[in-house]
C-alpha cells in the first residue's frame, strides 16, 4: 500500500543551495568531496534523500531559520541557528514531486519538530520517536503543530545531532 504525505517537506531550495556551493551560512567557502562509506545514508537537503558512496557531496553550514526571517520580515534573534548539513557540490534534481513518506523517516530515529511563530521565535515543540508508520506520525505532528494559528512553520531536526533536516510551511 502506497501512503501518501499531507503535508510537504521542503529541501533547501536551488538559488539557495547555489550560493552555499560557493560560501556557507558560516562564511566558509564550499569544499566538495567524493562521498565514502562513512557518509552512506546521511541525508541530502538538497534533494531530500540519502547519500550513496561516490557521489560529489558538500558538508556546508546552513541557518534555515535566519534565511526564512530575512525573506518575511522577521527577526527571530537567539533562535537564529546554523548547523551542518550534506548537500550535492554541484546541482541536482532536487526532491520528488509527489514524495510517497517524508523524508528520512527511519524506525526508532528520534526527531524534535520545532514550532516557530512568523516572527520567527519558538512557540513550541514535540519530540518524535519514528515509529513503524512514520508518515501518519509526521502527518499527525504537524497536525498538531498548525492546529495553535501562531504556528507559522515547523523544522524537523535529528535529536542525535541537532542537524536540520527538513521544513513544513504553514498552507504549503
Amino acid at each position: 500500500m502506497t501512503t501518501y504525505t499531507t503535508y510537504t517537506a521542503r529541501a533547501i531550495e536551488p538559488a539557495v543551495l547555489a550560493g552555499l556551493r560557493i560560501t556557507d551560512d558560516a562564511g566558509r567557502p564550499c569544499v566538495p568531496y567524493t562521498a565514502g562509506t562513512a557518509e552512506e545514508g546521511s541525508p541530502l537537503r538538497c534533494c531530500l534523500r540519502s547519500i550513496v558512496p561516490g557521489e560529489r557531496i558538500a558538508l556546508v553550514s546552513y541557518a534555515p531559520l535566519r534565511r526564512w526571517a530575512a525573506a518575511n520580515g522577521a527577526a527571530p534573534g537567539a533562535y537564529d541557528e546554523q548547523g551542518p548539513v550534506f548537500v550535492h557540490a554541484e546541482e541536482c534534481a532536487g526532491p520528488p514531486a509527489a514524495p510517497e513518506s517524508y523524508p528520512f523517516d527511519r524506525s526508532g530515529a528520534l526527531r524534535t519538530l520545532r514550532r516557530y511563530d512568523a516572527e520567527g521565535r519558538i512557540v513550541g515543540g514535540r519530540l518524535l520517536e519514528i515509529p513503524a508508520d512514520a508518515t501518519a506520525a509526521f502527518d499527525q505532528g504537524f497536525a498538531e503543530a498548525f492546529a495553535d494559528p501562531r504556528v507559522a512553520l515547523v523544522h524537523v531536526r535529528a535529536v542525535e545531532y541537532g542537524c536540520f533536516q527538513f521544513e513544513v510551511r504553514r498552507g504549503a
